[in-house]
């Protein structure tokens, strides 16, 4: 099977390749921006005039990692039609050329921030559940999804979208890597009584369903929600890489207004509530429909996030 990979070089792309790579049966053509090395085809910025035609030839799936993400210090006066050309636009013209191609499926890595931002407790996202995207990252997300279904229904080409929550892994970078860091350097956290609950994914168990995504029968057509299956509070999560990285975890306890207050005065408000609020979701329709199961706990997803893991 010729899978062609978009944004090959990011966070998941490079992983998903390498695994795509070691597994008989797949062929793999990378996607890359600029530099083309080996396999790889050098395509730009990614927009709605690309031309796909060689790139796509022979292939029988794409899945489409690439896209802009949350830029820090974006001085945009209006961010969203820029995340809309790359994310949206880019995405459905690419679309339309697989499927006049010939190409069998696209998977398309959405996120959960279609879903919205934070959840109620006890009340986890669903993939069924009406979209309630806030920022222009996630709207852009979703109008693509819409897009992609509207192509899907006109052409016949199977769609696959995936809405991941926060994906770890080696080589994570932002909010994610910040919080390493301290754990790293021992610095004591606020977060000592942030009792939330929070879904995430290891980058090793969404380059997995993806892989599953590429030729599972019952995966045409749907929208999946991914995690590894256990939801962890803030506080939960400091503990767990502190362990994973044999060191102490350093947690104050502070009241999580006292926090969220603090943060709000230093212009904060977003961070706090992304540490501080809920956000789950339900796999249960991922299990059931594709017989999947995330192969790695969060304890060996942790230890691979810190280099301390097998294949980390």
């Amino acid at each position: 099977m010729n899978i062609l990979v978009t944004g090959a070089t990011g966070f998941v792309g490079a992983r998903l390749v390498s695994a795509l790579t070691a597994s008989p049966g797949f062929s793999v053509r990378p996607i890359v921006r600029r530099v083309a090395l080996g396999d790889a085809v050098a395509m730009g910025d990614l927009s709605s005039t690309t031309e796909w035609t060689e790139a796509l030839a022979g292939i029988n799936v794409v899945v489409h990692l690439a896209a802009r993400v949350h830029v820090m210090h974006d001085n945009a006066a209006d961010p969203l039609p820029l995340f809309l050309r790359t994310n949206t636009e880019a995405t459905l013209h690419l679309a339309q050329q697989a499927a006049r191609a010939g190409v069998k499926r696209l998977v398309f890595l959405s996120s959960v921030k279609v879903n919205g931002e934070r959840t109620a407790a006890g009340r986890p996202f669903r993939a069924d559940d009406a979209p309630a995207p806030e920022d222009a990252y996630a709207i852009s997300k979703h109008r693509a999804e819409l897009g992609l279904h509207a192509i899907a229904s006109a052409t016949g080409l199977e769609v696959v979208i995936i809405r991941p929550p926060l994906v770890y892994g080696p080589g994570v970078k932002a909010n994610f890597a910040a919080l390493l860091n301290a754990v790293t350097r021992g610095m004591p956290l606020p977060l000592g009584r942030v009792h939330n609950r929070r879904s995430l994914v290891a980058l090793d168990n969404l380059v997995d369903l993806v892989v599953t995504c590429l030729t599972h029968p019952r995966a045409a057509g749907q929208t999946f929600l991914v995690s590894d299956g256990e939801d962890l509070s803030t506080a939960d999560l400091v503990r767990r890489l502190a362990r994973a990285m044999q060191r102490p975890a350093r947690l104050l306890p502070v009241p999580v207004w006292l926090l969220k207050t603090a943060a709000t005065v230093l212009g904060k408000r977003a961070q706090a509530q992304r540490l501080c609020d809920n956000l789950q979701v339900d796999i249960a329709a991922t299990l059931e429909r594709l017989g999947w199961t995330p192969p790695l706990s969060v304890d060996e997803g942790m230890r691979r996030a810190v280099g301390k893991g097998a294949d980390a």
